[in-house]
């Protein structure tokens, strides 16, 4: 467990919780322990789904400006550009099914953060954009990359090239985020919806994220041999051969898996 973030477990599914006070800026550190928590919750067999969280009142403002505004092109090319991919891709590797909680702002590095999530449920009155062209940079931690594929290259320009902040409602419509629901009931509907995962197969599941997340890297007939290598492993697995027989005898959906 970090000094500003960590991991809780409940009924398979693990909360990644920020907590650094008191806007959960993702300073160097914060980013170092995200990459800690992302290997714990991947390795951890009893964690079948993932929470991304930052409390009741903030996501994550986004980085640490007081730390990054110091520094040189040269500093920042030596490690700092490096460790802003290397946490969100750690993240973004995860496994298994991730859903972000967002609460009040998730801006420039948090909604990058929320962007690696799989899913995204966010409050009523939640704020998401990536500011950074406000202070003469752009989004260094994927959002230029991630941003574009979720919502697609007109819309992430807008959003990038204004810096302006997306209230709930229209972030829902663009499809940035999945649900609204109310602030107060935010953390409590991704855990719900994490659980609908939790007790799934999961060798399927990373199956699944894997040929989703791979196949939009490559060409269609790529995307379908990643797709059809990952269809034919899973015949390998416990879970598809009690899954297959669940069904036959018993009929859909009754089904228990051992992610085996």
């Amino acid at each position: 467990m970090g000094e500003f973030v960590r991991v809780e477990v409940e009924d398979r599914v693990a909360t990644i919780r920020l907590d650094r006070p008191k806007m959960n800026a993702l300073n160097a550190q914060v980013q170092r322990e995200l990459i800690e928590a992302a290997a714990q919750v991947s390795a951890d067999d009893g964690v079948g789904a993932v929470v991304l969280y930052g409390g009741e009142r903030v996501f994550a403002a986004g980085a640490d400006i007081k730390e990054m505004a110091p520094m040189s092109y040269a500093d920042m090319s030596a490690g700092p550009s490096r460790l802003l991919q290397d946490f969100t891709k750690a993240l973004a590797a995860i496994p298994k099914p991730v859903i972000a909680a967002i609460t009040g702002y998730a801006l420039g590095g948090g909604l990058e953060v929320a962007l690696t999530a799989d899913l995204r449920v966010a409050g009523e009155g939640a704020k998401v954009g990536q500011p950074e062209i406000q202070l003469g940079i752009i989004p260094g931690a994927g959002g230029t990359q991630r941003l574009a594929r979720l919502v697609g290259p007109a819309r992430a320009k807008d959003l990038i090239f204004s810096g302006r902040h997306v209230k709930a409602a229209e972030a829902l419509a663009i499809g940035l985020v999945d649900r609204v629901v109310p602030d107060a009931d935010v953390y409590a509907e991704a855990r719900t919806w994490a659980a609908s995962f939790a007790s799934g197969p999961a060798l399927a599941l990373r199956a699944a994220k894997q040929a989703i997340d791979s196949g939009l890297e490559v060409d269609l007939a790529t995307g379908l041999e990643i797709e059809r290598v990952q269809f034919a492993a899973l015949f390998a697995t416990e879970d598809q051969k009690g899954g297959m027989k669940s069904f036959v005898e018993e009929g859909p959906g009754k089904a228990v898996f051992n992610g085996r």
